[in-house]
């Protein structure tokens, strides 16, 4: 049985004035009905909310405001949701409305349980509608036009297949609203191929996203071994092609799986709220996996955290940088720090002996491996 997730963004979901394209839906849904009699576990991830919120109310463009931006999402989110969940049941599909944020994929339990929630919807058929849950959003914690959501529940629930539907027919050289020379690319292997590329920021003016966000979104469902395609959600004929393995859009193939779904969760949903410098020793037995990070070997603590809060782990710059402490260089990997950035302060440098002198209670590693990724 395969699992899929599929993702509409604004532009696909609303038209320019923000009403629902309701041939588009339909065409959408009668795929995902096709795809639900055919055995397919199903995921919807929707943008739309805030563009058809803006509509109901007559805003003139997209607010900018958090505060006008949560309200328009409040008001559209459930009249958007009844749009779907009216044309799934007419073609026979049970729908449910699922809202995340940030912080459910961020925390561990949360995520654990939102992963569950979601499993019990597929193993009762029902489709799952998700959506951010855009009125408690900040724009500090938004998914950038639900791209990076998507890619989380892909990897949340270990989707075989991605697919981030836009206005266009997938990825270009360069934007083809503004470059006609513009050729589509296909296929990526190698996403250090696209430094290349002119690969920016241009939104409709209903979303948040661009093509860069579905970029990286392909990049983070990739290193978990889903495949990825862009494609033309404007198009349902693209749609069926991709989801019948056929040539449509541009496709990422899936990368080979190398990290537990701890550490995908760590590399991808934990947020960093610091990072610790270190030094050349102690960089190479991060970059080699063969063991954990020990106090003795950080020269730099920068930010504040608390014990238990994911840090970068970064080399020290070879010239020393600009000032007189310690500088990050090079970022090696991403960890769940067993210090405190006040505690680890006060240790860093200072062998295991030294380091329970002053903190008894201490654990010996900062970092341990295995509550570390590679970058």
């Amino acid at each position: 049985m395969q699992r899929v997730v599929i993702k509409l963004g604004s532009s696909v979901v609303a038209d320019g004035d923000g009403a629902p394209r309701a041939d588009v839906l339909a065409g959408v849904c009668d795929v995902l009905a096709e795809q639900h009699r055919a055995g397919t576990d199903t995921i919807v991830v929707t943008s739309g909310a805030i563009a058809h919120g803006g509509r109901v109310m007559g805003l003139a463009q997209r607010p900018t405001s958090i505060a006008d931006l949560q309200a328009a999402s409040a008001v559209g989110q459930g009249k958007l949701y009844r749009v779907y969940d009216e044309l799934l049941r007419e073609r026979a599909v049970t729908s449910a409305q699922v809202l995340l944020t940030f912080f459910d994929m961020s925390a561990r339990t949360h995520y654990l349980n939102a992963r569950q929630t979601l499993t019990t919807l597929l193993e009762w058929r029902v489709l799952p509608v998700i959506n951010e849950n855009d009125t408690t959003a900040t724009d500090e914690i938004s998914f950038g036009d639900n791209d990076f959501l998507a890619a989380q529940v892909a990897v949340l629930v270990a989707a075989d297949k991605l697919v981030l539907l836009t206005d266009i027919d997938g990825l270009y050289t360069a934007d083809p609203r503004i470059h006609a020379d513009a050729r589509i690319v296909d296929e990526v292997g190698d996403f250090r191929a696209l430094d290349e590329l002119e690969i920016g920021h241009t939104t409709s003016p209903l979303g948040s996203g661009g093509m860069r966000s579905k970029v990286v979104a392909a990049e983070m469902a990739t290193a978990a071994g889903i495949e990825t395609v862009i494609c033309n959600g404007l198009r349902i004929e693209a749609l069926r092609a991709v989801l019948a393995g056929e040539a449509a859009g541009t496709r990422f193939a899936a990368g080979e799986a190398r990290y537990s779904s701890f550490k995908l969760w760590l590399k991808y949903a934990k947020p960093s709220r610091g990072t610790l410098v270190v030094d050349r020793g102690a960089a190479r037995a991060v970059r080699e996996g063969s063991a954990s990070l020990l106090p003795v070997g950080v020269v730099a603590v920068l930010g504040d955290f608390d014990a238990g809060d994911a840090v970068e782990i970064s080399a020290a710059r070879e010239d020393g940088g600009s000032g007189d402490a310690p500088e990050p260089g090079a970022a090696l990997a991403k960890g769940i720090c067993n210090y405190s950035s006040e505690e680890l302060r006060q240790v860093a440098g200072l062998k295991s002996a030294a380091v329970r002198e002053i903190l008894p209670r201490a654990t010996e590693e900062a970092v341990h491996r295995d509550y570390l990724v590679l970058s």
